[in-house]
């Protein structure tokens, strides 16, 4: 992914409410979002060239999304994909600190740059293999995230989360349909606000938008989660072809299996 906008235990009825887009090539396949086949307890999208996954959700609650870190172009190809960060999660059983506390340790330059939200029904955690300041547990609150660290003030993610935090009093469909608003935003950024990545100033104007409709790349997709109180999740995912051309929507709700008590 490549715009994360979050509220975590701040909303009256759903402890997560999370809206991202996906932004890739156009050409590169994935599948819709659904359970997947070789891991029915998995739901999200997947990344059909290497298998791997931007953001998923398993029924016993985990849950995991990740952003690529823009720092100029990749000298070289990563070895390993970023998505089996996500996908190892998702299927594994230690606890998201241990999980990212034991990646962390691991040499960086097996992946290109990242940064990976995971967590459970009770704690939320971020890393970062570009950043110092290691494994990070999320407070209570708004957060955002795009190619960068967590809460890095690009124009983007400033504006995100102005949108999340306006929606927090929301009910349901109001707070869905919000959601989606923040996530198709095409004003791009100021020039004097924009961050240098070393990607030029053009491409950094490109990309400044939550919605990016490039030529060869752009958002692929929006996608809203909420977690209720309950347990119940609803997953809306909205595709696009090139240019933002709609492609579908697929929505799905489902209970989760294992709550833990103060959720």
């Amino acid at each position: 992914m490549c715009l994360i906008l979050l509220a975590w235990r701040s909303h009256p009825e759903y402890p997560l409410v999370f809206a991202g887009n996906r932004d890739e090539r156009y050409d590169r396949p994935s599948a819709t979002a659904d359970f997947w086949k070789d891991e029915p307890e998995i739901y999200g999208g997947r990344d059909l060239e290497l298998g791997g996954t931007w953001l998923g959700l398993r029924r016993s609650g985990r849950f995991a999304a990740i952003t690529n870190y823009r720092d100029g172009p990749a000298k070289k190809p990563a070895p390993r994909s970023r998505g089996e960060l996500t996908a190892n999660f998702l299927r594994g059983n230690d606890g998201p600190a241990a999980y990212l506390n034991k990646l962390a340790t691991t040499d960086g330059c097996l992946y290109g740059g990242y940064t990976l939200l995971a967590g459970d029904l009770d704690r939320l955690f971020a890393l970062s293999n570009r950043g110092p300041g290691g494994v990070e547990e999320l407070r209570p609150g708004v957060h955002g995230l795009s190619n960068h660290l967590l809460n890095t003030p690009w124009p983007k993610i400033v504006r995100g989360k102005r949108r999340v935090e306006a929606l927090l009093g929301a009910d349901e469909k109001d707070l869905i349909k919000g959601l989606f608003e923040a996530l198709a935003d095409h004003a791009p950024g100021d020039d004097t606000e924009l961050p240098d990545t070393g990607v030029g100033a053009a491409r950094e104007r490109e990309l400044s938008p939550a919605f990016i409709a490039a030529d060869y790349y752009g958002t692929r997709a929006s996608t809203v989660v909420l977690i209720g109180r309950t347990g119940n999740v609803i997953f809306i995912e909205r595709r696009f072809g090139p240019r933002g051309a709609p492609l579908g929507q697929t929505e799905k709700q489902f209970s989760l299996q294992a709550l833990t008590t103060g959720v």
